[in-house]
């Protein structure tokens, strides 16, 4: 391995911010492990390892991990698809709606890589799929999920499947399985931003509301859950439904 230059490393260190992804596309991972898993899917541009061609220095300083892990990776960049894409008719889809913090959302992609979902469609305003603490959350998930960034209000408006939504004011999700019973094979699940739930806009065309209840019924607890945790809890209930 040719040792870094340190032009290098204040290149890998400028992918830690968005502007510089997107102009220079590129994307960082950090690991053997999410290096490992993402080279069977994205094309890997430099490769760099502590004592081999990096010292420990120049990998915390490109590194965006408190405790770095030593291999850091840079990859080209993929176009993300703003089109549904074929052959996607029978299958469950995630939409995300302003999902804002770059843990949940790579926490989401590496759930969805677990239960077989293979597409999630963002609104614009959810996070960079190539945010390197997204990328790390993923756990080389990214390797095997399409993210599509669209218009979502838009393009559900274009979906014959079923949408349904995560919201408080929702059926319970467990006393109303007849009616989702039949949709958990095709169908659009949801989820919202962390702060607001789903837009006005998204919630319009939902067209199964449902709410993950807390236990026991009634109980004094938080206000709700974190995104990704709910987004797990559904997408489990809807496998245990289709199988």
């Amino acid at each position: 391995m040719e040792k870094i230059s340190k032009a290098q490393v204040k290149l890998v260190k400028s992918l830690q911010q968005k502007k510089f992804r997107d102009e220079l596309g590129l994307f960082v991972a950090e690991g053997d492990k999410c290096v490992g898993e993402l080279r069977k899917s994205f094309e890997l541009v430099h490769l760099y390892r502590e004592g081999e061609n990096a010292t420990r220095m120049e990998i915390e300083q490109m590194s965006g991990l408190r405790a770095p892990q030593g291999v850091v990776g840079v990859f080209k960049k993929k176009p993300l698809s703003d089109l549904p894409l074929e052959g996607q008719e029978n299958s469950l889809i995630l939409a995300l709606d302003g999902i804002q913090d770059p843990g949940n959302l790579g926490t989401i992609i590496r759930t969805c890589d677990w239960f077989g979902v293979h597409d999630i469609f963002c609104s614009l305003d959810t996070a960079d799929c190539y945010n390197p603490k997204v990328v790390q959350a993923t756990m080389g998930a990214l390797a095997r999920v399409r993210l599509h960034y669209v218009d979502l209000s838009a393009w559900l408006k274009e979906q014959s499947k079923p949408i349904i939504g995560t919201l408080l004011e929702g059926k319970d999700m467990y006393e109303s399985l007849s009616s989702i019973h039949p949709f958990t094979h095709s169908s659009i699940i949801v989820m919202g931003n962390e702060g607001n739930g789903i837009s006005q806009e998204v919630r319009k065309l939902i067209t199964h509301p449902i709410r993950i209840p807390s236990y026991p019924k009634n109980a004094e607890t938080s206000e709700s859950l974190n995104v990704s945790i709910a987004t797990a809890i559904v997408l489990a209930e809807f496998r245990k439904l289709g199988s």
